[in-house]
């Protein structure tokens, strides 16, 4: 079974910054197009970041756009999500897939390959 793994999560304050890693194993996700997500407690898992196969192209949810920065190395099996700016309601598990499709994709329904989760928690 192709596994991601995500690291790089922790608690951090308010204003603070962390990088997200996910590390892919048993694939080479280089065609793949990938995606983080986060759920808070008690809510719905939503879309944060995602980036094109290739890396050239990327898009964001409108929470985290001008602070959150996603990027891949496809030589290293490995997405990134930058974290700068973090505010309380950043706090959730974060997720890292990974989609067959390629370009794109918005709903969780498009991934194949999902991470365990990550904890990030932001005090004020």
């Amino acid at each position: 079974q192709v596994q991601l793994v995500e690291s790089g999560g922790g608690l951090v304050q308010a204003g603070g910054s962390l990088r997200l890693s996910c590390a892919a194993s048993g694939r080479t996700f280089s065609s793949y197009s990938m995606g983080w997500f986060r759920q808070p407690p008690g809510k719905e898992r939503e879309f944060v970041a995602a980036i094109s196969w290739t890396g050239g192209s990327t898009r964001y949810t409108d929470a985290v756009k001008g602070r959150f920065t996603i990027s891949r190395d496809n030589a290293r099996n490995t997405e990134y999500l930058q974290m700068n700016s973090l505010k309380p309601e950043d706090t959730a598990v974060y997720y890292c897939a990974a989609s067959h499709f390629g370009g794109i994709q918005y709903d969780t329904r498009a991934y194949d390959y999902w991470g365990q989760g990550t904890q990030v928690t932001v005090s004020s």
